[in-house]
């Protein structure tokens, strides 16, 4: 039997052949980059509501007033801890909606709220996300004061001092207009390069004698002549001298 279809069971590449295919197609793969980093651009600006953030602080305090001793600063820090649970909590947050009269639920709240503990201090950060800066530093702001007399009534330690409220004057957080404009173009010439890549690979058309070698694993005997001037001739001698026959009579 002769030589069967390599690519039955698999797809030979050829790199070098992929290669010059996407430079054939560079215009085609950076137009797709324009126009898709154009549309992240256009989305960020146009579509995308604009979020600010707001922080307020807490400092823990243990039960005594003044810090004497390493199991006292250890205790300021189990208790900040604590405090990260706390904050958060139902009581807190649901506590926090109806004093500023939000209309939003615990869920809502809760994922919009953050809160950090730097490294070997005892300062808890209360950052709020919101679409209006405004009502970001309030909702911060609230948020440790009602975590303040809280942790005061409920678990029997001195209430947190509030070192820092929130500030309204913030640029916004999201969305990040280059980011996007980037990931966009990124995404734009990733596909317009799959797009050539797959069509590469699924293009079984057979234009040269080298392709029936790669595609068919099969060699080629002879061609034919592509054009009536390849010919051998013959037919266009005949022609002319039936030309010169008619010119005699």
């Amino acid at each position: 039997m002769g030589n069967q279809y390599d690519s039955d069971n698999e797809i030979e590449i050829d790199l070098k052949d992929l290669v010059f295919e996407l430079l054939v197609f560079w215009k085609l793969i950076v137009l797709a980059a324009i126009v898709a980093g154009a549309i992240g651009f256009a989305v960020s600006v146009f579509v995308m509501v604009p979020k600010y953030e707001s922080t307020s602080a807490l400092y823990v305090l243990p039960r005594s007033n003044s810090i004497t001793s390493l199991a006292d600063l250890q205790t300021g820090a189990s208790l900040t801890n604590d405090y990260l649970v706390v904050v958060k909590g139902r009581p807190v947050l649901e506590q926090v909606i109806t004093n500023l009269g939000l209309n939003e639920d615990y869920k809502s709240m809760k994922e919009r709220v953050s809160l950090n503990n730097p490294s070997n201090s005892r300062i808890l950060e209360i950052t709020v996300t919101d679409e209006n800066p405004i009502a970001a530093k309030a909702i911060a702001d609230e948020i440790a004061q009602v975590s303040s007399a809280f942790i005061a009534e409920k678990m029997e330690q001195d209430p947190p001092q509030i070192l820092q409220y929130g500030y309204a004057d913030g640029e916004p957080v999201s969305p990040s207009i280059i980011k996007n404009t980037v990931i966009g173009a990124f995404l734009g010439g990733v596909f317009a390069c799959a797009v050539v890549i797959m069509s590469y690979l699924f293009n079984d058309t057979i234009m040269t004698p080298e392709d029936v070698e790669k595609k068919l694993g099969l060699n080629v005997l002879g061609t034919l002549p592509m054009e009536e001037s390849e010919d051998d001739g013959e037919k266009k001698s005949t022609k002319r001298r039936r030309k010169k026959g008619k010119g005699k009579k």
